[in-house]
C-alpha cells in the first residue's frame, strides 16, 4: 500500500464542495488498498484571512512542505466585494506566492471534450472529435512577474508591465513539454509573437534547441494571435501547446469552452520534482456555494492528474479519468452539464451525488 500526504486547500465558494467530493474519490481508492491518504487541512484564501488575518499563513506553508502534493479549490469571493481586505490581492497574496514558494514553474491544463457533451460546446461538434490537447503554461517568470513602474510624462500617467525570461526558464519548461509529449501523440507546438517581441524570439531560439534533442517528437511554431484563431478553426490538430505565462493565460481560457463547461477541466502546478499543487482551473462561484449545483468533475479529475505526475501512477489515474467517462456515457449531470429538453431530468444530479456515482465506479475499478 502507497502512503500519501496530501495537504487540502478546501478554497472559498464552492471550493469545500467540490473538494468534498474529491476526498470521496480518494476515500474510495483507499478501499481498493492501493493507497493509503492522510489527509493535511490547510488555511489559505478567504477563509485564513478571517481566521488569522493573512491569506497565507506560515503555518500553512510549513504544513505543506511535509506534503507529497497539495489539492486546492478555487479562491475568492463576490465581485461586489473585490476590495475587502478579505479578498483585495487575493491573487498577489496566496496563489501567486504559493507557486513561487514551490518553485512551480510548469502548469498543465489538459483539454478533453467528452463525446456525450458535444452539443454544449459552442464549437461545431465535427470539429470536437479527437480533441485531446494539453497546455503547458510558464508559471513563474514573464510579464506577470516582471518589473512594473508608474510613472508621469510630460503630464500623462504611464505605467509599464516588463516581459522578461532567462534562457533557463525558457529551457526548462521546454524540456518538460517534449517530455510530455514523448507520452501523448509527439507533437509540440510553441506559441509566441516571435515576430515582434525580443522574448518571443529567444523562445523560439531556446525551443529550436530543444527539439533537436527529441527527433521523435513533431515540432510547430505559431504565433499567439494565430493559435488563437486556431484552437476554435481546427482544435484537433493540437497536442502539447508550450507557450508563456500571458499567453498560457489566455489560451487556457479559451480553450476552456471547448468541453462546454469550464467545470470538467482540472490544472498541475509542477516544478522539477514531483510535488504539485493540483487546481481545478473555475472560479469559486459565491452564487453558487451551498446550493449543491456545483460540478465537481474539475476538483476530481485533479485527483488523477495528482496520481500521474506526482505519483506516476498511470493505471490508477486512467481509472478516475475512466469512472468520470462511464459516468457522462450513462448520461448523469450536474446543472451547468444538462440540456433542457434532450437530457433526461431523472439523471439531473446536484454535486455529492455526482460525487457519489464517480467514487462508487472508482471503487469498484469498473
Amino acid at each position: 500500500m502507497k502512503q500519501a500526504r496530501i495537504g487540502i486547500l478546501p478554497g472559498d465558494g464552492i471550493g469545500p464542495e467540490i473538494m468534498a467530493e474529491a476526498c470521496k474519490v480518494m476515500q474510495a481508492l483507499e478501499r481498493q488498498g492501493a493507497y493509503r491518504f492522510t489527509l493535511v487541512p490547510l488555511a489559505a484564501g478567504g477563509d485564513a484571512y478571517e481566521r488569522y488575518g493573512c491569506h497565507l499563513p506560515e503555518e500553512t506553508l510549513h504544513q505543506a512542505r511535509g506534503c507529497d502534493a497539495l489539492l486546492k479549490g478555487p479562491f475568492g469571493g463576490p465581485p461586489q466585494q473585490a476590495k475587502l481586505p478579505k479578498w483585495a490581492g487575493l491573487e498577489e497574496k496566496a496563489i501567486l506566492p504559493l507557486r513561487k514558494q514551490f518553485e512551480l514553474f510548469a502548469n498543465l491544463r489538459p483539454v478533453t471534450v467528452y463525446p456525450d457533451l458535444h452539443a454544449l460546446s459552442p464549437v461545431k461538434p465535427h470539429l470536437l472529435n479527437d480533441v485531446d490537447l494539453l497546455i503547458v503554461r510558464e508559471l513563474t517568470s514573464g510579464l506577470y512577474f516582471g518589473e512594473k513602474t508608474e510613472t508621469f510624462q510630460r503630464g500623462d500617467r504611464v505605467h509599464v508591465d516588463t516581459e522578461a525570461y532567462a534562457e533557463s526558464e525558457i529551457r526548462r519548461i521546454a524540456v518538460r513539454a517534449y517530455e510530455l509529449a514523448r507520452g501523448r501523440r509527439r507533437k509540440v507546438t510553441l506559441v509566441a509573437k516571435a515576430n515582434v517581441m525580443t522574448s518571443g524570439r529567444l523562445w523560439q531560439e531556446v525551443t529550436a534547441a530543444i527539439a533537436s534533442a527529441y527527433p521523435d517528437v513533431e515540432s510547430d511554431y505559431l504565433h499567439a494571435d494565430h493559435a488563437a484563431m486556431r484552437l476554435i478553426q481546427q482544435p484537433s490538430q493540437f497536442d502539447v501547446l508550450l507557450t508563456s505565462n500571458l499567453f498560457g493565460d489566455i489560451l487556457s481560457d479559451e480553450a476552456a469552452v471547448l468541453p462546454g463547461s469550464i467545470g470538467l477541466l482540472p490544472s498541475a502546478c509542477l516544478g522539477t520534482g514531483t510535488f504539485g499543487l493540483y487546481e481545478p482551473i473555475h472560479g469559486s462561484a459565491p452564487d453558487l456555494a451551498g446550493q449543491e449545483m456545483a460540478n465537481p468533475i474539475g476538483m476530481i479529475r485533479c485527483v488523477a492528474l495528482m496520481l500521474r505526475h506526482t505519483f506516476e501512477d498511470e493505471a490508477t489515474a486512467d481509472l478516475v479519468e475512466h469512472a468520470v467517462r462511464e459516468t457522462l456515457r450513462e448520461g448523469w449531470r450536474t446543472p451547468d452539464l444538462f440540456m433542457e429538453g434532450s437530457d433526461d431530468p431523472t439523471r439531473r444530479l446536484p454535486t455529492a451525488a455526482m460525487g457519489d456515482r464517480i467514487a462508487a465506479l472508482v471503487a469498484t475499478g469498473e
